[in-house]
Parts: C-alpha cells; structure tokens; sequence
C-alpha cells in the first residue's frame, strides 16, 4: 500500500468505526432501582412493574431493540452508569444543576413538583415563610432534605429527616409532625389518595433551582447517539397516544409530563 493510500485508509478508520458505533443499538441496558412505587418495584412474581419500567420498554419497541433491566442502588446510579455497568438510567431521576455537570440527560419524561403537605385544618400556609417554628418531616438523604436545612431552618422551621416517607406520613398523623416537605406526585399516590390521608392536602409547588421538576433518563457524558436515539422514542410515545394511554393506567386523568 503506498503512503498515500495508506493515509487514506487511517483516515477512513475513525469514520468507519463511528459508524458502526451508531448501528450498534440492538439492546438499551437500563439501571432502576426498583423500590420506589408505582414508578419501579418488584412484582410477586419477580418481575418489574410500574410507570417508569412501562415508559422504558415502550421507547424500546419504537426504536425495535431489546430492553435489559439492571438492579442498582440508587445512590450508586451515576458511578455505575459511567462504569458501563448499563447504558441508561431509567429510575425517576431528577434533573439537578449538580447531576448536569457529571452526566447528560435525555428529554423529559414526567414533571415531579415538590410541596408541603399539612392537615386541612392547620391554623398555618403552605409557604416557606409560614412553617416558620414548625415540625418539618423530610426524607433522609433526599433533595427535599437539602432543601430545608439550606432554606426552611434558616426561616425557623424545626427539620427532622427519616429513613423512609412512610415515617413522614405516620408522625404527621400523629401529630408529631407538622408538615411534610415531599414529592408531590408521590404523596397524592401513596398517601393523599388513601383513607389515611383523607384530613390532609398538598399546597403548591415549591419554585428553587434545588428542586428541580424535570424528571428524565440518565445518560453518559459521550453517548450522544444514544441520547438522540432514546429522545426519539419518547418523541415517538408522545406522538402516537402511548405515553397518554401508559400514564392513564397510573395516574388517572392527572397530566403529570407538563407544566
């Protein structure tokens, strides 16, 4: 081969393994965590069920490529995406200021608003200003946590942080807490849409740049072919009626993808 053609050919090298990276998509590697209902849990079968595990294999049958499930912690997410452990994070991620300087995201998936839930008889609103001197329940290690040790404690608001949100709602019942800084989404499933729920409310969206609505699929740094690949299935879901009929199952008549 002559010193020109053989330019040439390492010249073509690149373009052609580009290429064949963009063609390689014929399975979508998912990580979940799959404890976090009706979004992803783990059926009496061993299978997983739930909103996003739904919205996931949806966008893989639009793209006609095999959907692979991977079981990760949660906090673990991000280092195993960028060890290649899967491809994509599919496990209600929100999109943070923070997350956005690590990893990409795709395009949205559903909005999840935080707010403060109380008793509908509480004498007080539903601001930041006015839990000022009152019991805040948060989830431990959650961005509502961070939120109201950085903003609500400095207004005098007493925080305490559990382990799960199921101790949120049982202290707030009892009177021990009140109020809950929370998902809003999930405290109208899980806990206003059922009996025990029935004497409390959710107040508005709270608006800070730390509680981010956009909740979407999590991606790596470099894999810009599969962003675009996996925001046209959602633009696909979006277009022929399946996101609509797959959120109708969970949340009834509620729009929870726009603002």
């Amino acid at each position: 081969m002559t010193p020109l053609r053989s330019l040439f050919a390492a010249l073509l090298l690149p373009l052609c393994a580009s290429a064949a990276h963009a063609q390689d998509w014929k399975e979508i590697r998912f990580g979940v965590f799959p404890e976090y209902p009706p979004f992803e849990s783990v059926a009496a079968d061993g299978s997983l069920q739930g909103f996003d595990i739904e919205l996931g294999n949806a966008i893989c049958a639009k793209l006609e490529v095999k959907c692979t499930w991977v079981h990760n912690e949660f906090d673990g997410m991000i280092p195993a995406l960028r060890a290649r452990k899967f491809d994509a994070i599919m496990s209600s991620m929100a999109v943070t200021p923070a997350r956005e300087k690590i990893i990409d995201f795709s395009d949205r998936l559903f909005l999840s608003p935080t707010s403060v839930i109380t008793r509908k008889s509480a004498n007080f609103g539903d601001t930041p200003q006015s839990l000022k001197g009152k019991q805040v329940g948060v989830l431990q290690g959650s961005l509502q946590e961070a939120y109201a040790r950085a903003h609500l404690a400095r207004l005098g608001a007493q925080i305490k942080a559990y382990q799960s949100q199921d101790q949120n709602y049982a202290d707030l019942q009892n009177g021990r807490l009140d109020a809950t800084l929370t998902d809003k989404l999930e405290a109208q499933l899980n806990f206003l849409s059922k009996p025990e729920g029935a004497d409390f409310k959710t107040g508005p969206a709270f608006k800070d740049p730390t509680l981010p609505l956009d909740i979407a699929m999590g991606l790596r740094k470099n894999d810009q072919e599969l962003r675009t690949l996996i925001n046209k299935g959602i633009a696909a879901m979006q277009a022929d009626g399946t996101y609509a009929q797959i959120q109708k199952k969970y949340f009834g008549d509620q729009d929870i993808y726009h603002e």
